[in-house]
């Protein structure tokens, strides 16, 4: 029987439990991810610093998308 056959047998409560466990798996710390995202902040803080970008508002932001689609 397939991982799959063996989660679809499954009852609707040991299905939930276990997505519970899968989701709850995922977001565990990732040491790597966040040093390269800290590293993306401090660069893009120090370009807005040097006027090298402009912020915008978010809702700023959504209108323009939502007018490009």
């Amino acid at each position: 029987m397939s991982i799959k056959e063996e989660v679809l047998a499954l009852k609707p409560i040991e299905k939930l439990k276990l997505i519970d466990e899968l989701l709850l798996s995922l977001d565990k710390p990732n040491k790597d991810f966040d040093d390269v995202w800290a590293k993306e902040v401090e660069k893009r803080v120090d370009a807005y610093d040097k006027g090298q970008i402009l912020k915008i508002e978010a809702k700023e932001y959504y209108e323009y998308q939502q007018s490009n689609l």
